[in-house]
């Protein structure tokens, strides 16, 4: 099984015969550190990386002809954008077929709905983990419930939107009674001011890029969405897809972490009114991201064991068949 990759410090990246060749330099670029990685081409997803990188186009020639996405951060841990291999797989037909649906108010707006149907029950479902571990979520639960109820009545994507933002901030109240030495507070982004907005940002965008690599792979054309606005410069459908997945993935693992105390106060840098991961904390973070992708349940239709990872694009082929009217589309729900 291929791997996914993640480039932590600063260096250079180049191929050497059929693996690429990873050189750290220091900080300052100028010298280089220790002794060259070497990763087998074949072996390689994609990769994420968090430090500056030098790389030149024959490489990228390269990563394209094998496949190889990759995904860039920036200091701030913001996505700042990917390197996606050559769209082999893109269709006339799937994109007349996006482009119909997002035309049709009413048929966008279905999509739309199943997407906050299936975040909002699988929010619901962490929710109700906790309670039975003895975290009093029965009223938070009631609320999000009675607004999740709301949804199908909903008539635009504006109201749904609304109907979403509220669901969610009942959501992250609950946050303060399942995390026991961190507190949530109001939900900060552009930055992040507290240590769980740090790893909500931070999880969520690599949620956005786990679903962009795994749109890539499909026939679906990443820059036609529905509950998000298609925009200019962002591939708007991950973002639809990744709300279904962040309380899975994201959300699961930052309370694993930070109750286990994996991560801790140590892990962080705050300074200049933000609060962001240092490198060791990111690497604790991603390793506890990428345990998770990996890790199998049991699918009900297919009758076998597929991994987190593989739910995404397995999410993307039933969103495929809902287009091309072959199946009606269903949003994942956990059902353990």
């Amino acid at each position: 099984m291929k791997k996914t990759y993640y480039l932590f410090n600063p260096g250079i990246l180049e191929r050497k015969d059929n693996s690429l060749k990873f050189t750290q330099v220091s900080e300052d670029e100028e010298d280089v550190v220790g002794q060259p990685r070497y990763l087998p081409v074949e072996d390689i997803n994609d990769l994420y990386v968090f430090g500056s990188l030098r790389a030149n186009s024959s490489l990228y020639n390269f990563l394209g002809q094998k496949d190889i996405s990759v995904h860039f951060f920036d200091y701030y841990e913001n996505y700042t954008g990917s390197f996606m291999p050559r769209d082999g797989l893109l269709s006339g037909k799937m994109i007349l077929a996006q482009t119909s649906f997002y035309q049709d108010k009413k048929k966008r707006v279905v999509i739309a709905q199943k997407f906050i149907e299936g975040a909002a029950y699988n929010m619901i479902k962490n929710l109700q983990y906790y309670n039975r571990r003895g975290k009093d979520m029965e009223e938070l639960m009631q609320l999000m419930n009675d607004l999740a109820s709301r949804i199908q009545d909903t008539k635009t994507v504006d109201e749904l939107m609304g109907i979403e933002g509220q669901i969610r901030q009942y959501y992250y109240e609950a946050f303060n009674l399942i995390i026991n030495d961190f507190e949530m507070g109001n939900r900060t982004k552009l930055p992040p001011q507290n240590e769980v907005n740090a790893l909500i940002s931070f999880g969520n965008m690599m949620c956005y890029s786990f679903c962009l690599r795994a749109i890539n792979q499909t026939q679906l054309n990443p820059t036609i969405s529905y509950l998000h606005s298609p925009g200019e410069r962002r591939y708007s459908l991950a973002l639809d897809l990744a709300e279904i997945f962040k309380p899975i993935i994201v959300d699961r693992v930052i309370f694993k972490v930070l109750n286990k105390k994996e991560i801790q106060e140590k892990h962080f840098d705050k300074k200049l009114n933000k609060c962001l991961l240092n490198t060791s904390g990111k690497k604790i973070f991603v390793k506890a991201i990428e345990d998770r992708l990996q890790e199998t349940i049991k699918h009900r239709s297919l009758n076998r064991n597929v991994s987190y990872r593989h739910l995404i694009k397995l999410e993307c082929y039933k969103l495929t068949k809902h287009l091309l009217s072959i199946e009606e589309y269903k949003p994942f729900k956990m059902y353990w």
